[in-house]
């Protein structure tokens, strides 16, 4: 298995991956494992294979001119064939990537998404990497791509999508929040912060997100528990650390956007 390691003491910005651009109808899919040890970033880009990014620790941001979509563990997030994007690592992330050739995917979906991971498609991408590029078709791993793909097929979409702000001033409130997504600032305070009125603030959050303040905050503090309870993090301490005033408060709010509590979202993962 082929694993590359960054220890750079400042964020690295890199090109694609040639894996992205190699079109062979006979290697349907093509991974990569890559371990970043500090921040990362791909510059804005795109691709004729589409990309299934899945992140085995850490959270990966994928930013497209549509949005933001945050992964991670227990997501992944699929790329289409010439979407352009970048991608962003914070922190310490494993990142093992997908590349579908064109050919492959025609019942595939059409616009960037974020699937669920079952234990099931878990194993199936690990074992991707591990088997590496140089299979043969009709060759038992050659069958086990397929499998890969019949999978991607039927997994789940979530609706974790994180809607971003084109104007210079929801964009600082914006990333003001994704690195406290704990704040309970009101949206005055946060008008003041940016020097706009709270009425114009309200007014960008709807226009370029289309979602309210309080929604997008909602959205943004739900992703930010997944990946923490998915770190094995309890439902208390995640609860608290975001600014809910209980833990009720916090499980209702993600009974009702996901359909079901916290123990039981990551059993029905786990169990695939």
């Amino acid at each position: 298995m082929n694993v590359e390691k960054v220890t750079n003491e400042q964020q690295v910005i890199e090109p694609p991956s040639p894996a992205s651009y190699y079109l062979d109808e006979t290697k349907p899919v093509l991974a990569r494992a890559v371990e970043m040890q500090k921040a990362r970033r791909t510059r804005l880009h795109n691709h004729p294979r589409a990309q299934l990014i899945y992140a085995i620790n850490g959270v990966v941001r994928v930013l497209t001119t549509e949005g933001t979509w945050i992964v991670p563990p227990t997501q992944a997030v699929w790329i289409p064939s010439s979407v352009m994007h970048e991608t962003l690592a914070v922190n310490k992330v494993s990142v093992r990537n997908l590349f579908i050739d064109p050919s492959a995917t025609e019942n595939l979906p059409r616009n960037v998404c974020v699937f669920n991971v079952s234990a099931l498609l878990r194993e199936l991408i690990l074992k991707a990497v591990s088997i590496g590029n140089e299979y043969q078709p009709d060759s038992s791993e050659y069958r086990i791509m397929q499998v890969i793909l019949d999978t991607l097929k039927e997994a789940q979409s979530t609706t974790l999508h994180l809607p971003m702000g084109k104007d210079p001033r929801l964009q600082k409130v914006i990333e003001a929040l994704l690195e406290n997504p704990d704040s309970n600032r009101t949206l005055d305070d946060w008008a003041s912060f940016v020097g706009a009125s709270s009425r114009t603030l309200a007014r960008l959050f709807n226009k370029e997100t289309g979602m309210n303040f309080g929604q997008w905050r909602n959205q943004l503090r739900l992703i930010e528990a997944i990946d923490r309870l998915g770190q094995g993090q309890s439902v208390t301490n995640v609860a608290i650390d975001l600014g809910y005033n209980s833990p009720s408060a916090f499980i209702a709010m993600f009974r009702k956007k996901l359909g079901k509590p916290p123990v039981a979202y990551f059993r029905e993962i786990s169990e695939g």
